[in-house]
This record gives structure tokens, C-alpha cells and sequence, in this order.
């Protein structure tokens, strides 16, 4: 037991800790993006079993592979909210309030929306690949999938907690997430098993890139910043400068 509970401290005690001192502090404003993300999707849930919202919901946020590529990718920031009919809502609003809030504390909002919406394109795409390879391949799908909907927060799901583990450096946390959907598509090969794969590496791409690159694009922005200003204060110096001799009667000293 003391084991378990050292290696579970080794795993989860950075991030706990850091979790629980945002929310200790700031309760639900420490996570605006996961509270508003899970009032959009009670609020699609809801609307979409009202008399006519079910057609509205499908025209806003509802992804099919069918549709024309541009027509799915404006629907796909709304689909990430439309609950799956088949699955029990109140799942897809635990996964997204726990695992939005603790990737906007420990990845930060910009960072949680980037993962989010670049892996669930990710999904869609692959798709449309799919479908348009057909059920030959290992990857591809039968023609009937093209008209399977396919919305749902799953794959961001999916897709940030590998990049909190990773940056969390939860080793085993990441490695059970992978195993688990890898196996997931293996036993249920179906259209959401493996998007939620694609997922899986999309994330991994994302997580890796960020270490290595990370903080060099800010420091470049940021020098280019200080340049910006450095050049600009130089400009007004000299257009002050270039006033002032205008302006001083000729054969003057100049102060």
C-alpha cells in the first residue's frame, strides 16, 4: 500500500498540488473555458431534444463525412459540444469539466483550445481519408461511414490528457491513456476508436513540439517586441531632433 501510495504521490503530486491551489483560490474562475465548454454542451444536449432542435443542432454542429470539406471544417469548433445520442451525457460533461479544467490550470486556455480543436480536425480529416480509401485498408472505412455523425468532446478529451501527462511528466499516466485507445480500436475497430488514435499522435506531436520549441517563439516575439519599441523611440527622438533645428533661427546654437 505505501508503495501504491508513493508511486501514485510520484505521478499525480505536482499536478494535484498545482490543481488544487488554483481552485482553492479562485474556485470556477480558475476555469472559465471548462465551465463554459460544459454549459455548451448541456446546452446542445438539451436543444438538440427539443421539437426542431435536433435539425438546428445538425445545421450549426453536426460533422458527417459526407458533407463538403469547408461545410465540416465551420462546423467543427461547434461539434466539439454536440453530445454523441447514443452516450450518456452526463459522461462527455465530467470528462470536459475535470480534464478542461486541469489542462487550462496546468496547460493554460490558449494551449488547451490549440490541442483541442487541432486534434479533433485532426479527426475529421482523417475521416473523410478513410472513407475515401475505403474498407481495403487498414485504415479505411466502409462508404456508409461518411454518414455516421461524428461530434463529440472525446478525442480533445483524449488528446489533452496525453498532453497533461506529458507535461506533467506522468509517464505512466500517458502511456496507460495510449494503450487504452490503441487497444480501444484494436478490439472496436470503428470510426470514433480511431479518431480518438489520430488523437492520441496529433497529441504527442503537440507535446514534443512545445518542449523543444516552446519558449522560442516567445523569446523571438518578444525580441522582436523590444525592437519594435527600441525603433520606435528612436524615430521620435529624431523627428524631435529634426523639430527642434527647424524651428532655431540659423547662425542659433542649438542647446
Amino acid at each position: 500500500m505505501a508503495i501504491a501510495k508513493e508511486a501514485a504521490v510520484a505521478e499525480w503530486g505536482a499536478l494535484f498540488g498545482t490543481v488544487r491551489e488554483q481552485v482553492a483560490r479562485k474556485k470556477f474562475a480558475a476555469v472559465p473555458l471548462a465551465t463554459a465548454a460544459t454549459c455548451l454542451i448541456l446546452l446542445f444536449s438539451i436543444v438538440q431534444h427539443l421539437p426542431g432542435g435536433a435539425q438546428f443542432v445538425t445545421r450549426i454542429g453536426v460533422v458527417k463525412a459526407a458533407l463538403p470539406l469547408d461545410v465540416s471544417l465551420l462546423r467543427t469548433p461547434l461539434s466539439l459540444y454536440v453530445p454523441a445520442l447514443d452516450l450518456p451525457v452526463w459522461g462527455a460533461l465530467a470528462q470536459v469539466f475535470v480534464v478542461f479544467g486541469i489542462a487550462e490550470i496546468v496547460l493554460g486556455r490558449r494551449l488547451t483550445l490549440v490541442v483541442a480543436y487541432t486534434c479533433t480536425v485532426a479527426g475529421t480529416l482523417f475521416a473523410r481519408v478513410g472513407v475515401a480509401i475505403g474498407p481495403d485498408h487498414v485504415f479505411g472505412f466502409p462508404k456508409w461511414v461518411a454518414h455516421v455523425r461524428d461530434t463529440g468532446p472525446s478525442a480533445a478529451v483524449v488528446a489533452l490528457a496525453i498532453c497533461i501527462a506529458f507535461r506533467c511528466r506522468a509517464w505512466f499516466t500517458a502511456g496507460l491513456v495510449v494503450a487504452t485507445m490503441v487497444g480501444e480500436a484494436v478490439v472496436l475497430p470503428n470510426l470514433a476508436g480511431m479518431e480518438h488514435v489520430v488523437a492520441v499522435i496529433a497529441a504527442l506531436l503537440i507535446a514534443v513540439s512545445v518542449e523543444v520549441f516552446g519558449d522560442f517563439w516567445p523569446r523571438v516575439l518578444a525580441g522582436v517586441g523590444a525592437a519594435a519599441v527600441v525603433s520606435t523611440a528612436t524615430a521620435s527622438l529624431e523627428a524631435a531632433a529634426a523639430d527642434v533645428r527647424r524651428r532655431t533661427p540659423a547662425g542659433a546654437a542649438v542647446p
